[in-house]
């Protein structure tokens, strides 16, 4: 399979060059697994790289630029048919590698090698597609033990999608000064807003934050629940440039989230969030679901007002404080994979 190694940049791209090339190399999701299939094909856009994604007779998910080398049609306005990408505009069909296997109109006619669409590394895990557009055997792919852990149980939440930019949103996902303030009328706890101490330890594909305090994880609704004294821990590991899992150590068990970040362009960002836990299995999920999209519609509300709207790689930008540990951990791994002042033009 053609897979991308160097190329121009997307048409209209809203990140500087720079910005674009170290991005590229890294996983993310751009699709939950259900939305590809072999029905028909499905559209993504990926740091402004129009995608079609599509399943070749129920096996593993393609990912190829969406651009017919015709005449330029996007090939996710057309169809599925017995595992081929069938353009809409002509009718010329495209295998599961990319090269083209068919053309209607010239049945007889040699198929030139060079119609032969772009295809990328592709991975299907934790219900998600993920998508590498510059082929990189180095970059880590997040890991999420928990998810093929039998003992838990499997959530996925609606994807957010966002006016913001991703390194904004991984960071706020990262921030615990803002608890008793943005969730103030979900979990947060507006009469214990300190950050007390906690460690940042480095990694190969980012770094964990190890959080210790006494705010509870419970909606309001359930915070008579809490044992009195009980410490949570919430430990966070990031994925470079744009992943995070969180694991929440409730009473009972385990919460596992998974916070990943598609950065569709410099300021759109599609937000998957799948969880799972091993405790309550049996509770109906609508409760579940409710809690999570509660929570992120909070910080949906504040990330897109931020100014500047792209996320401070320079730390002399802004201000910081004590408890910024882990937001200046973040910015710091950024400016190490390339990324300047900005991520756009």
């Amino acid at each position: 399979m053609p897979l991308a190694t160097s190329r121009p940049l997307p048409r209209d791209c809203t990140f500087s060059p720079t910005d674009w090339a170290a991005l590229a190399p890294y996983w993310y999701p751009v699709a939950f697994s259900h939305e590809v299939t072999a029905a028909q094909p499905f559209a993504a856009r990926l740091l402004d790289e129009r995608l079609v994604l599509f399943r070749p007779e129920e096996g593993q998910p393609v990912a190829a630029r969406d651009l017919c080398l015709h005449r330029g049609a996007p090939l996710s306005l057309g169809a599925i048919a017995s595992g081929e990408l069938v353009c809409a505009y002509h009718g010329v069909r495209y295998g599961s590698t990319g090269q083209c296997v068919a053309i209607p109109a010239a049945p007889n006619a040699k198929i030139p090698n060079t119609l032969c669409l772009t295809t990328y590394p592709v991975r299907e895990q934790y219900g998600l597609v993920w998508v590498q557009l510059l082929e990189n055997e180095a970059a880590p792919f997040p890991e999420f033990e928990a998810w093929e852990d039998p003992d838990y149980l499997p959530v996925i939440p609606e994807s957010v999608p966002l006016a913001a930019a991703a390194g904004r949103q991984v960071e706020g996902f990262l921030d615990v000064s803002h608890f008793a303030f943005v969730h103030k009328d979900s979990f947060g706890e507006p009469d214990n807003p300190v950050v007390p101490d906690y460690p940042i330890t480095q990694t190969d594909g980012g770094f964990i934050a190890d959080y210790v305090s006494s705010v509870s994880n419970l909606p309001h609704g359930l915070k008579h629940l809490n044992p009195p004294g009980f410490k949570w821990r919430r430990r966070f590991q990031v994925w470079l440039p744009f992943t995070v899992t969180l694991s929440v150590t409730f009473p009972d068990g385990m919460l596992h989230i998974l916070n990943a970040a598609c950065p569709v362009s410099a300021r759109q960002t599609r937000v998957f969030s799948p969880l799972c836990r091993n405790f309550d299995k049996d509770a109906p999920l609508e409760a579940t679901l409710a809690f999570n999209h509660q929570i992120f519609a909070e910080d949906k509300a504040i990330v897109e007002t931020l100014w500047p709207e792209d996320l401070p790689i320079n730390l002399a930008d802004e201000v910081h404080i004590a408890g910024d540990k882990s937001s200046i951990a973040y910015r710091k791994r950024l400016a190490n994979l390339g990324l300047g002042r900005s991520f756009t033009t």
